[in-house]
C-alpha cells in the first residue's frame, strides 16, 4: 500500500471553484466512507479549510487510486469532473509526505508561516479516527505532521515570516497603517463564533478597538465568546463585548467601523443590497452602488454621493479677453505649457490670411510681444524657416496643421471608507459586488490571495525546508523499515514453531531426559535459531529503510518460503492495536 493525496487550492484553483468545491462537515463524512469502501484505498482521510480540500488515501494502485479518488471529489463537492480536474494537483508517496509536512508548517499557506493549519491538520485526524478510516499510515502521517509543523516553529522565526490570515487581512483593510493605529476606537462586528471569528475576536481587541459585538445563528456560541472577550481583555483595554441574535446583523452594520465574518453558511449573509442600506443608515446619505446608473467601476472605496465636501471645484474660466489688434484669444494659450503668442502650436489652425495678420501683429504688437526679439532671446533666420514650413503647409492644406497636446484629466477627490469589511469564509459571505459601494472597502479571500503572491519571504523559510526535507527522509525511512517488519515477525515465529517441534519430537526419541536436562537443550536451540537470524533481520531491516528498499521483504518471504497470509495477518494485528491506541488518544 502506498499514500496518495489528490486535492486542490488557493494555489491551483481560483476562489470561484473553491467556495463551491466546499465540504460540509456530512458531507466530510461520507467521502471518507465511500473512499475506504472503494477498492484501490485502505484508509483514508480529509483536510478541508478555508483555502484547500485535499484527501488522503492509503492505496494499493497509484492509477486506479488517482482515478477514484478525483471521482469521488467531484461527486461530494458538487462541481463537475470535468470542471474540478484542470485545478486537481496529485501527490504520491515521499511527494505527499513531503506535501503534508510542508502544508502544517504554514509553507504552503496562503499566509506563509500561519500556526491554525496545526489545529486544522488535527480536526482532520481526529475525524478520520472517530469514523475508524485512519489506519497505521494515516495515523502516523497525521501524527507526525503535527510534530513537523510544531518543530518548525519552535525552531525557527516562521513566526515572523507570517501571521494568521485574520491579521493580515486586517493589515490589508488598514492600506499600510498599523493596524493598532487603524483600529483604535473603531467598533467591531463579528459574525460568527467558530474558530476563526473568535480568533478574528481576540486579536481586534487587541487591537485597540472600543467595541466588539458578536453576532451568531446559535445564541449561547455568541456569549460565550463575548464572555470570554469580556474577561480576557477586560483588564488589559478598554473593549467591550456583547452577544446580539443574527437578525440584528443589519441595524448593528450601521454603527460598526470594520465587520469581520466567517460563518459556515452556503449562501451570502451580507448582501450588496444589505450594505448599501447599512452605510446609508450610517451616514444619512445615499449611497452610489452597484446598479447600471449609479457604479463607480473602480472603486473598492470612494466617496457617498452629494457630499457637499467632495463637490467638483468650477473649473476656471477658458478666456479672459484678447490683447488688442491680435488675431487670436491670447488668453487661451499664454501660461500654458508649451504654448506661446509666437510658437507653432498658437498659430495652429489658422488660415492662410489670419496667419499673415498675426505676423504683422508679431512684428509690429506691443513692446511685450516685441521684448524677447529685441533681447535677441530669438533667432530671426529660425522664425523665417518656421514661417516658410507653415506657409508651405498652408499652401496644401489650406490652413495650419493642428498640434495638440492631451488635457491633463483631475482625479475625482476620494475619502477613506466609512465601512471596512473582512471576508474569511469559505463559500464567501458577502457579495464580491460590495467592492463597488461607494464608501466600503472589502478584503476577501480572493483579493488577500492577490496580496500574498507580493508578500515577502523571510530567511526562516529556508531552514523550515530543510526541517521538513530532514523529517521527510526520517519517516519514509522509518515507513519502509515497518513495511517489513510483518515479515520479519513472520519468519521468527516460524522459527520458534520449528524449534518447539522439534523439541517435541527430541522428547519422543529421549523420553528419559529430566526438566533441567530438556530446558537446557530448549535454551540452547532457541540461542541458536535467534544467532541464525540476528544478523539477517537486522541487516533486512536496515536496508528496507533505505530508498528502494521495499522489494527487501519480497525477497525475504521467498528465501524462506513464508505463508503469505500469516504475513497479512501480523500486519493487521499490528493495525489493531494502533487503531485501539488511537481510539484511545481522541
Amino acid at each position: 500500500m502506498s499514500l496518495l493525496v489528490v486535492g486542490l487550492s488557493h494555489r491551483s484553483a481560483p476562489v470561484s471553484v473553491l467556495e463551491r468545491a466546499t465540504l460540509a462537515a456530512d458531507t466530510q463524512f461520507k467521502l471518507l466512507q465511500d473512499t475506504v469502501a472503494a477498492e484501490p484505498a485502505a484508509e483514508a482521510a480529509v483536510l478541508a479549510t478555508c483555502n484547500r480540500i485535499e484527501l488522503y488515501a492509503d492505496v494499493d494502485k497509484f492509477h486506479a487510486g488517482v482515478a477514484e479518488l478525483s471521482t469521488l471529489l467531484a461527486q461530494h463537492s458538487g462541481v463537475g469532473l470535468e470542471e474540478l480536474t484542470p485545478h486537481l494537483y496529485v501527490h504520491y508517496e515521499d511527494r505527499a509526505v513531503h506535501h503534508l509536512f510542508s502544508v502544517a508548517c504554514g509553507l504552503d499557506s496562503m499566509v506563509v508561516g500561519e500556526g491554525q493549519i496545526l489545529g486544522q491538520i488535527k480536526d482532520a485526524l481526529a475525524t478520520a479516527q472517530e469514523l475508524h478510516t485512519a489506519g497505521r499510515l494515516l495515523n502516523d502521517l497525521f501524527q507526525q505532521a503535527l510534530r513537523v509543523g510544531k518543530r518548525a516553529h519552535s525552531e525557527t522565526g516562521i513566526d515572523r515570516a507570517g501571521q494568521s490570515l485574520v491579521t493580515f487581512g486586517l493589515e490589508q483593510l488598514s492600506a499600510g497603517a498599523p493596524v493598532d493605529v487603524w483600529a483604535k476606537g473603531k467598533r467591531a462586528l463579528v459574525i460568527g463564533a467558530g474558530s476563526m471569528s473568535s480568533l478574528a475576536a481576540a486579536t481586534l481587541a487587541r487591537a485597540g478597538v472600543a467595541e466588539i459585538v458578536i453576532a451568531n445563528r446559535t445564541p449561547d456560541r455568541a456569549q460565550r465568546l463575548a464572555q470570554i472577550l469580556n474577561e480576557n481583555e477586560g483588564g488589559a483595554s478598554d473593549v467591550a463585548a456583547r452577544a446580539v441574535p443574527m437578525d440584528a446583523v443589519p441595524v448593528e452594520l450601521t454603527r460598526a467601523d470594520v465587520a469581520v465574518s466567517c460563518t459556515g453558511a452556503t449562501g451570502l449573509v451580507l448582501t450588496a443590497e444589505s450594505v448599501t442600506a447599512a452605510v446609508a443608515g450610517r451616514t444619512g446619505q445615499a449611497v452610489q452602488g452597484v446598479g447600471s446608473a449609479r457604479t463607480a467601476p473602480d472603486a473598492a472605496f470612494a466617496r457617498t454621493a452629494s457630499d457637499p465636501a467632495l463637490d467638483d471645484e468650477p473649473l476656471a474660466p477658458t478666456s479672459v479677453g484678447s490683447e488688442d489688434g491680435c488675431p487670436l484669444d491670447v488668453s487661451t494659450v499664454q501660461g500654458t505649457a508649451g504654448f506661446s503668442v509666437l510658437g507653432e502650436a498658437a498659430v495652429a489652425g489658422m488660415a492662410a490670411a489670419e496667419l499673415e495678420q498675426h505676423a504683422a501683429w508679431v512684428d509690429k504688437g506691443d513692446a511685450a510681444a516685441r521684448a524677447p526679439r529685441a533681447a535677441g532671446l530669438l533667432d530671426p533666420e529660425a522664425d523665417t524657416e518656421a514661417i516658410a514650413a507653415l506657409a508651405a503647409a498652408v499652401a496644401v492644406v489650406g490652413r495650419v496643421p493642428e498640434r495638440r497636446r492631451p488635457e491633463p484629466v483631475a482625479e475625482a477627490p476620494r475619502r477613506a471608507p466609512v465601512l471596512a469589511l473582512l471576508d474569511l469564509a469559505m463559500p464567501r459571505d458577502i457579495d464580491a459586488a460590495v467592492h463597488r459601494l461607494l464608501g466600503v472597502r472589502l478584503v476577501d479571500i480572493e483579493s488577500l490571495a492577490e496580496a500574498s503572491a507580493d508578500a515577502p519571504m523571510a530567511a526562516d523559510v529556508d531552514q523550515v525546508r530543510r526541517i521538513v526535507a530532514d523529517e521527510v527522509a526520517a519517516f519514509s525511512a522509518a515507513q519502509r523499515a515497518a513495511h517489513i517488519t510483518p515479515t520479519v515477525v513472520a519468519l521468527r515465529t516460524m522459527a520458534a514453531d520449528l524449534v518447539a517441534n522439534e523439541i517435541a519430537r527430541l522428547d519422543g526419541r529421549l523420553p528419559d531426559l529430566d526438566d533441567k536436562q530438556r530446558g537446557e537443550i530448549t535454551q540452547t536451540v532457541r540461542r541458536v535459531v535467534d544467532k541464525l537470524l540476528h544478523a539477517p533481520t537486522v541487516r533486512v531491516k536496515q536496508l528496507a529503510a533505505e530508498p528502494g528498499g521495499a522489494g527487501y521483504a519480497d525477497a525475504l518471504r521467498t528465501l524462506f518460503d513464508l505463508d503469505p497470509e500469516t504475513v497479512a495477518s501480523v500486519s493487521r494485528a499490528e493495525n489493531n492495536t494502533e487503531n485501539a491506541k488511537n481510539r484511545g488518544r481522541a
